[in-house]
């Protein structure tokens, strides 16, 4: 399995040399970025259809928008009491997860290796044999796409339980979030979807209409 680091191409290009040492360095190279470019911009598969990033960002937050609405009407109805300042400071940092699937994006990856058909079988069968992909959440275009919509304004106010989405590679691919600390710990409440990358200059907030 190779591992393909996507806040480090160099590191991928080592791995790809190694466990392909007949490839000419220059084709090595290719490989190596096309992996890179393949898990940072994965597609998100939600309810049977595929999004692409940047592209489908609107279509994408409209679908999860029903869902989301779904976990709001599920908030239990509790009698109104006096809160102390420990109950009001546990319900903030309450937040409802939802799991959203990635898949390597194959199709973006193979446009770098243009005529190479040699090259693309061999990008194929990486990524179909397994591949881990090691990554922070700025390194998978969805993922931060995801972070920054500001959902009480997609929802026009009705939206108000703390989300949190994460986006997971799913499959053969494996996935590893690095640079993770630890925090205080929340109280969370997990929501699985079906199965389901540094950008600059970018706006902190996406507010979809």
């Amino acid at each position: 399995m190779i591992v393909c680091n996507l806040s480090k191409p160099e590191a991928t290009l080592d791995q790809v040399k190694k466990s392909y040492p007949k490839l000419k360095v220059t084709d090595a190279a290719l490989v190596a970025t096309a992996l890179v470019i393949s898990g940072r911009e994965a597609q998100a598969i939600y309810e049977g259809t595929t999004y692409s990033w940047p592209s489908d960002i609107d279509g994408l937050t409209a679908s999860l928008l029903r869902q989301l609405a779904i976990v709001q009407a599920a908030e239990p109805v509790v009698a109104p009491v006096r809160k102390t300042k420990a109950m009001i400071a546990a319900a903030e940092e309450e937040f409802v997860e939802i799991k959203v699937g990635l898949n390597a994006n194959f199709k973006q990856a193979e446009k770098l290796l243009d005529d190479r058909s040699d090259l693309k079988t061999l990008l194929s069968d990486i990524l179909g044999g397994g591949i881990e992909f090691q990554y922070t959440a700025q390194d998978i275009g969805w993922q931060w796409a995801l972070d920054r919509v500001n959902w009480t304004t997609v929802s026009n106010g009705e939206l108000t339980r703390r989300i949190k989405l994460k986006a997971t590679f799913q499959g053969d691919v494996v996935g590893t979030e690095m640079g993770l600390t630890k925090k205080r710990a929340s109280k969370k409440v997990e929501v699985i979807i079906d199965e389901i990358p540094d950008v600059p200059d970018a706006p902190e907030t996406i507010e979809v209409s």
